[in-house]
């Protein structure tokens, strides 16, 4: 019984400690502008910026924030003279500042980085490199926690806050920005009901229709139909794919057809190398609501190849059921 309450007590102390997903959503849509703003004013990465602040305040809750607008940790030093509180951190009671509201914390932050000698060699460095970034921070003593860069860098890969980074720079258009949403529940699914009918072919037919996620792909890169590919999720910026795999932007778009976009707009095969000229199957049955650009990720074959195969344009789109060829010539256009 004593062990059963200790595991309880260290369960529940785990669980209030966690920062979930919806208040970590809602920090980033309340700061994200704030974090764009004061990385084109002292050059502070938005998304390092971001994910600073998520994990300083525990998305906003932690009692020093709520206390003191301070959402980076900043302690007082010697050449503050604004208002303080005190809080226990690394020692009890310290001294730490106080804002009269959020602009003002993260101004500070931006100020305290570039003000420093100990910070000048990050503001050298690549801004979208925010690993570096992330490691240099820690280097440099900005936070004790030997697992500091390491956070900072999942939480950015996680909640896709590169794309902030990019917005301020101006690499992608604000209008491209991938607003991050909690899930809907599962009562909240599309479902539906199919008609009453007394055929026999609407009875054999289910009652209800919940989609499924049908393939489950690898973590990291793998291969399909020997071409080098990653699963990515939607919100990934482009160019840190790019940069992670060591290929150049314009052809890792170029081997995806996604000629004038920087960041995914939904979970996706993303390619690293060029695809096929032909499939590792013979043929291809068109599922619903799959298109065609679905089918040229799912086989590793190349649009215009496919297209060519089947005796197809860009516009049209093969009716559900119909058989695609990937390795030669049909003998005739699919139905559409």
């Amino acid at each position: 019984m004593r062990f059963f309450s200790v595991v309880l007590f260290v369960l529940i102390t785990g669980l209030a400690k966690a920062q979930p997903t919806a208040d970590i959503i809602e920090y980033i849509n309340n700061y994200k502008k704030l974090a764009m703003d004061e990385m084109q004013r002292a050059g502070v990465p938005a998304a390092v910026k971001l994910a600073q602040g998520i994990h300083e305040t525990q998305a906003g809750k932690s009692d020093l924030v709520q206390k003191s607008n301070n959402h980076f940790g900043i302690k007082c030093k010697a050449v503050w003279t604004g208002d303080r509180v005190f809080h226990d951190d690394d020692s009890r009671g310290e001294c730490f500042r106080k804002y009269g509201q959020a602009a003002e914390s993260y101004k500070d932050h931006s100020d305290f980085l570039r003000s420093s000698d100990r910070y000048d060699f990050l503001f050298q460095l690549d801004p979208t490199d925010y690993k570096a970034w992330a490691y240099g921070l820690k280097r440099a003593g900005y936070a004790t926690n030997p697992k500091y860069a390491p956070i900072i860098i999942k939480l950015i890969e996680d909640y896709n806050l590169e794309q902030y980074t990019l917005i301020a720079m101006g690499k992608i258009q604000p209008s491209e920005e991938v607003v991050l949403q909690l899930p809907k529940p599962f009562t909240d699914l599309p479902i539906t009901v199919s008609p009453v009918s007394d055929t026999a072919e609407a009875a054999a037919q289910p009652a209800l229709q919940i989609p499924v996620t049908a393939v489950s792909y690898p973590t990291g890169e793998f291969t399909i139909n020997n071409t080098r590919v990653i699963f990515a999720k939607q919100g990934t910026a482009l160019l840190t794919v790019a940069q992670q795999y060591d290929v150049s932007l314009s052809r890792l778009l170029e081997f995806n057809d996604l000629s004038g976009q920087d960041v995914l707009k939904t979970d996706q095969l993303l390619y690293l190398q060029r695809k096929r000229k032909s499939g590792t199957n013979e043929f291809h049955i068109v599922a619903p609501g799959e298109s065609l650009y679905d089918i040229c990720q799912k086989e590793a074959i190349r649009l215009d190849v496919l297209l060519d195969y089947n005796h197809l344009q860009r516009s049209m789109q093969p009716a559900v059921g119909e058989k695609l060829y990937l390795q030669g010539t049909s003998p005739s256009r699919p139905k559409l």
